[in-house]
């Protein structure tokens, strides 16, 4: 045991999850690990409910309200008052939605801003969605630097995700949202790599509108429904682009007439997907007794660990990540020419990160279930594969469709 885990009041939180056994886990930030009880509760959700109740689900275990409750407990997470986060769809469905209702606050301004470390799919979705409308809007991208300076009055929304997917830049959410409203501007947040990793305020820093997944940090499980949220001063003025039966006032009335639901239930479109939705709200569990901030100093910790580590041990490796941890998330990547095969090699010796094109080999730490011990036998397996040039083999160098 490494000297900081003796004082580590998250220690107890690794036995709530289902980890492989001669497993270090450091792709937390793309897909969380098992919540050991989640299985029961899907058994139950499953047998017990769908089983049993049938169609009679809907009232009986009550599957209608479910996108609200888990949206509310995502909501604690992320700073944001009840009302005004509910789960569903992907979050590309989400950018869609919000997006569009944000465009349509600012019917006289045609640019879209984000940077060039958002995550792609945001970015393609802003293009489709731009050409869907016909109407002259332009997606402005810059770096991440310049973003601020970017912000004038032809903006209309400042589309960002608040940690960088690949280098784990975070932006300052607060200072961004406020220059953006000062110039008349709309501000949507992507939390994807920022919910259940790092302390997050959406109403406080007076966000407009955020999206993310429920599969990373928050452990939902491989395709998790997202969540989306929207501040309430924007409640009824919402025009998403995307309308559907659930997002009606009356769903079970089937009017043919579209008339939209109240606050955030508008936000909704198709029919909820309870499995899925039923894992998620298990997984969220975890959370329960947790502060966020408890769990930030750890992460600061574990990467700051990490970095030390490797940048000792490890000289042909770059950090791309920034060094002053309020300037971070919860991943650490570094680059490397060969950095596929170097990550590839790596999993076959039991630590699981990932790779993103084209230099960059990344590593997610999860304080719930991660400890000090687990950093340094990482970086001592890191070592020994750049020492051994165990990474040139072969075997390593075959892409999968998966990265």
């Amino acid at each position: 045991m490494h000297q900081l885990d003796s004082g580590d009041v998250l220690a107890s939180k690794r036995e709530a999850f289902d980890l492989p056994e001669g497993v270090i886990y450091l792709d937390g930030n793309s897909l969380g690990v098992l919540p050991a009880h989640v299985p029961a509760r899907m058994a139950e959700v499953i047998k017990g409910q769908w089983g049993k109740s049938l169609v009679r689900g809907w009232n009986d275990h009550d599957w209608i309200d479910l996108p609200q409750r888990v949206g509310a407990r995502i909501g604690r997470l992320i700073g944001a008052a009840p009302g005004t986060v509910v789960a569903g769809d992907s979050t590309s469905i989400n950018v869609f939605k919000v997006l569009s209702a944000a465009l349509a606050l600012r019917p006289d301004r045609k640019v879209i801003l984000s940077d060039n470390g958002n995550f792609p799919t945001d970015l393609y979705v802003a293009s489709g969605l731009a050409h869907i409308l016909d109407a002259g809007h332009e997606l402005r991208i810059v770096a991440p630097e310049d973003v601020e300076a970017a912000i004038g009055e032809d903006v209309a929304v400042m589309m960002i995700t608040e940690v960088d997917y690949k280098t784990g830049r975070r932006h300052d959410m607060k200072a961004l949202t406020a220059k953006a409203h000062e110039q008349g501007v709309i501000a949507i947040w992507d939390l994807a790599h920022s919910a259940g990793a790092v302390p997050v305020d959406l109403d406080g820093s007076e966000a407009d509108f955020a999206v993310g997944c429920g599969y990373k940090y928050l452990n939902g499980g491989p395709g998790a429904p997202a969540f989306l949220y929207v501040a309430e001063r924007h409640h009824g003025a919402l025009r998403p682009a995307l309308t559907g039966w659930m997002g009606h006032d009356a769903p079970f009335a089937f009017d043919l007439d579209y008339r939209p639901a109240t606050g955030i239930d508008r936000m909704r479109v198709g029919t909820p997907p309870i499995l899925s939705m039923s894992a998620l709200d298990a997984a969220l569990d975890v959370f329960d007794d947790v502060d966020m901030e408890t769990v930030h100093r750890k992460s600061v910790s574990l990467c700051d660990l990490f970095i030390r580590e490797v940048e000792s041990r490890c000289p042909e490796l770059e950090l791309a990540t920034p060094r002053n941890p309020a300037e971070r998330g919860s991943h650490v990547s570094f680059r490397f020419q060969d950095g596929y095969a170097l990550m590839q090699a790596l999993i076959a010796e039991g630590v699981i990160g990932d790779f993103r094109a084209p230099d960059i080999v990344r590593f997610g730490f999860t304080p719930l279930y991660l400890s000090h011990g687990d950093v340094v036998r990482a970086a001592e397996i890191l070592e020994g594969i750049l020492r051994n040039k165990t990474w040139m083999r072969d075997e390593f160098k075959k892409k999968l469709k998966v990265t």
